[in-house]
């Protein structure tokens, strides 16, 4: 992302908030002020006047977003030099924002944690505005997260909120994002200081470019000395300092192409040694296993890889690569679309092909059905014209037989009208040869009408398994679909199964408690009873003795004192008191 690019995106969040209305357009003199502490924080000339010398044509209304980027590029944008702290840049476009849009109370973060947040919003968001950020950046950013506090990730929970987005938007905004996190969903169980361990841990990762950070040994280059550092390596350099609160820092290594770092073996006590080489100095350094020393040379070596090439840092070059593949994807999903709309037109057309050629089959064989009935009539009446001749003729024969005799004369008439008769014969031949020759033509136009027919059988059919083929897939996906919805319900139904299960074991346990307590009170009353009879008995038969010396042979003791009753009058009263007990306790 260029810094242009990356500079728009905050300074779209602190326009917004201006916009109190939510009209577009915010007053010139709210922008005014946010153009000076642009201008402030990124240390180029302000220039109080060219605001009002830019809108100078417009009138005293509000200015729109649109209205406000020519103005925001040539005045300030376009002096930019990258000499300014992009993190007082970022802080000062969150304090417009977040007041306008961030509920403090209802978060279990601190204000400086939903900073971070809100940074790596604009960092994984879009370039589209209004600024969101798609649920593929969602799950990259939660994941990270959950690494860094330590968790593991549940990929069901995730697929559950990804689903109940799908069906509400498809994508978070900044606010959106901060009160998913800080409302603990993903990070149940895990307290507020390791959710803002790993929120900072992401943040200098996403945003300050930390590739890696740590305690480890430096030698010095004068006294020769070991001391504990906090190194962090960035893609250019490595910074180390006092301590991890980055308060004091002692000095940068740069890095280059022409760098290395290579293992070192043992020495002057000190373990896990690599020599680190950069353009201007050398460093030994001492890690505290051999496993982070590996880890440190290698993402040394990663970085110098990386400069060599001129390729950016690992996560800025893999979010490019997902917006990329994002892309590709969504023009492969238009072009699916264009073409099923191409098919979908060519399958109408072809329908409106076939339904003219079905009409103009049915004219045709309209017309040939007419033009059959035509010749069929002219065929009667031309055959009752000929019977009406013939028959006139027959009459005429008879009639010049029985003159023929008296009118031989006429003779020569009568063989002319028979050679006329005749060639109206070969004419009636001709004619009938016409019909027959008819015929054929109309047998070749009704084998042509069934090829036409078999033709539009065919491609009907063809079309009938294309919508079968379409129906297929559209009750695939419908019963993946309900496959999915009883899954749901089953697990729905087995919770509240469990819940009904585990109310009524609470029952039977306030039951079991309720009688446990009927029963030792009841042990009570007749301990304290019992205690008492005793004491009564003792008095009223003078039984209280004191201990004698005799035998110590063992005897049997009872209420009425030693030797009261015999083994057997005793086994048959324990079995009485037995079944008085047993009955009592079958009554409760």
């Amino acid at each position: 992302m260029a810094l242009r690019d990356e500079l728009l995106k905050s300074i779209w969040h602190a326009f917004t908030s201006l916009d109190v209305d939510k009209s577009g357009k915010v007053s010139k003199s709210q922008l005014k002020v946010l153009s000076h502490n642009l201008c402030t924080v990124m240390k180029i000339p302000h220039d109080p006047v060219a605001l009002e010398e830019h809108f100078k044509d417009d009138d005293e209304g509000p200015v729109s977003n649109q209205g406000y980027m020519p103005y925001l590029n040539k005045f300030i944008l376009d002096k930019v030099t990258g000499n300014f702290d992009l993190h007082d840049f970022n802080k000062m476009c969150w304090t417009l924002s977040n007041r306008k849009n961030l509920d403090q109370s209802q978060l279990l973060i601190s204000t400086d944690d939903a900073f971070k947040i809100w940074c790596i919003f604009n960092f994984l968001s879009e370039d589209r505005y209004p600024l969101t950020v798609v649920t593929e950046e969602i799950e990259y950013f939660l994941r990270k997260l959950t690494e860094a506090i330590g968790g593991s990730w549940v990929e069901e929970r995730f697929e559950d909120y990804k689903l109940q987005l799908n069906m509400k938007q498809q994508s978070l905004n900044a606010w959106e994002l901060i009160s998913l996190v800080g409302s603990g969903h993903f990070s149940k169980g895990i307290d507020r200081q390791a959710l803002s361990m790993g929120v900072n841990e992401v943040y200098q990762e996403l945003i300050v470019d930390v590739l890696k950070q740590g305690y480890m040994m430096k030698k010095g280059h004068k006294r020769k000395n070991w001391t504990e550092r906090w190194f962090m390596l960035k893609p250019t350099s490595i910074s180390y300092y006092v301590g991890e609160d980055l308060a004091d820092q002692k000095g940068d290594i740069l890095l280059d192409g022409n760098c290395s770092a290579e293992p070192l073996p043992d020495k002057d006590g000190k373990k896990c040694l690599f020599f680190l080489k950069s353009s201007h100095k050398s460093f030994e350094i001492s890690a505290s296993d051999k496993k982070r020393k590996h880890e440190w040379i290698l993402a040394v070596q990663t970085c110098v890889s990386l400069l060599r090439q001129g390729r950016p840092a690992p996560h800025r070059e893999a979010r490019q690569k997902r917006r990329e593949l994002r892309l590709k994807q969504q023009a492969e999903q238009e072009e699916l679309e264009l073409r099923m709309n191409e098919l979908q037109l060519a399958n109408e057309a072809k329908q409106l092909e076939l339904e003219d050629m079905r009409k103009a089959l049915e004219e045709a064989a309209t017309n040939a059905a007419e033009e059959e009935q035509r010749r069929l009539q002219t065929q009667t009446e031309l055959q009752d014209r000929y019977k009406t001749d013939l028959e006139r003729e027959k009459t005429v024969r008879k009639k010049m037989e029985e003159q023929v005799a008296q009118k031989s004369t006429e003779l020569e008439q009568y063989l002319q009208r028979v050679r006329e008769l005749e060639d109206m014969y070969r004419q009636l031949e001709d004619a009938l040869e016409d019909e027959k020759r008819a015929r054929q033509e109309e047998e070749a136009v009704r084998r042509l009408q069934a090829r036409l027919l078999e033709e539009e059988a065919t491609k009907r059919v063809e079309l009938e398994e294309f919508h079968l083929r379409q129906q297929r897939a559209i009750s695939e996906t419908e019963a993946e679909k309900q496959e999915l919805e009883k899954e749901r319900l089953a697990k729905e139904s087995a919770l509240q199964a469990a819940m009904t299960q585990l109310e009524q074991l609470e029952q039977e346990r306030q039951g079991a408690v309720e009688q446990y307590q009927t029963v030792m009170k009841k042990l009570e009353d007749a301990t304290n009873n019992t205690k008492t009879w005793k004491h009564k008995v003792a008095e009223h038969e003078g039984m209280l003795r004191l201990i004698q010396p005799g035998s110590k042979g063992q005897q049997m003791i009872t209420n009425w004192g030693p030797a009261a009753f015999s083994d057997g009058e005793l086994s048959q009263r324990q079995k009485k008191w037995q079944e008085m007990k047993n009955q009592t306790t079958q009554a409760q």
